[in-house]
């Protein structure tokens, strides 16, 4: 352990705010999804032409400003990816507040590991002419 030991109270008051960073992860994504899923069911269409979606991460923006359902329901799914991260994020700092300097080492190397994980994924993975993310956006699609 390190050279500062916290109290259990401590301990618990870290463990329930990396639970409401989950909790609010979830539950903004998740109503980011159901607004794209209105949206969606609303309009009729994806706000895209057919054969068309955004995979680049302005345009997904772009797709959000104009209320487009495609982009709010991508949006709300990168939401939900990133919520672990966030986990992650926070244990770093809580076993740093902790002084255990080990466990600070390994978490930082597994947050690494997911970011260059998500960009290897992203440009990485090719099906066809499709990267891992284009072809995502395809099965979100074809969902739709």
């Amino acid at each position: 352990m390190g050279s500062k030991e916290l109290t259990k109270e401590e301990l618990l008051k870290i463990e329930r705010n990396i639970g409401k960073i989950l909790r609010a992860g979830v539950f903004v994504s998740t109503t980011v999804i159901i607004i794209g899923i209105l949206m969606f069911l609303l309009s009729g269409h994806s706000g895209y032409a057919e054969g068309v979606w955004p995979d680049k991460f302005n345009e997904i923006l772009s797709g959000l400003v104009e209320f487009k359902a495609l982009a709010w329901l991508m949006t709300g799914l990168f939401l939900l990816i990133l919520t672990p991260v966030l986990r992650v994020v926070a244990s770093i700092v809580a076993f740093a507040k902790e002084g255990d300097k080990l466990y600070v080492a390994i978490t930082t190397l597994v947050l690494i590991i997911l970011i260059v994980a998500m960009f290897v994924g992203h440009g990485g993975a090719k099906i066809g002419r499709h990267s891992g993310f284009s072809t995502c956006i395809f099965s979100i699609k074809l969902i739709l």
